[in-house]
């Protein structure tokens, strides 16, 4: 499993580890990963999503799952979430 939010697609960053005589080394910044259950509220289920903590506080404050994926880009969503949300529109729109 890749180390990237399925909602909002953050993933792995590089950069440098600099010394104090400014020597550089490789080093990997991870992403804040959380298995969480979040519960839709049109399609009355529970998914089970590997989202990053910031995403996390985002889906709270615009007000739950289906709220976030309705407002969300779907270029930025993994492929599940893609499939859930296309889910949402139709169950909405009907």
């Amino acid at each position: 499993m890749s180390r990237s939010c399925e909602l909002t697609g953050k993933g792995v960053q590089s950069g440098h580890n600099v010394s104090h005589a400014n020597n550089k080394t490789k080093r990997k910044f991870l992403p804040n990963l959380c298995n969480v259950t979040l519960i839709s509220d049109s399609l009355g289920q529970r998914f089970r999503l590997r989202v990053s903590a910031a995403a996390l506080r985002s889906v709270e404050h615009r007000g739950g799952l289906d709220a976030f994926l309705l407002k969300s880009d779907e270029n930025e969503l993994s492929m599940r979430a893609r499939l859930l949300r296309r889910q949402i529109v139709k169950k909405t729109a009907a």
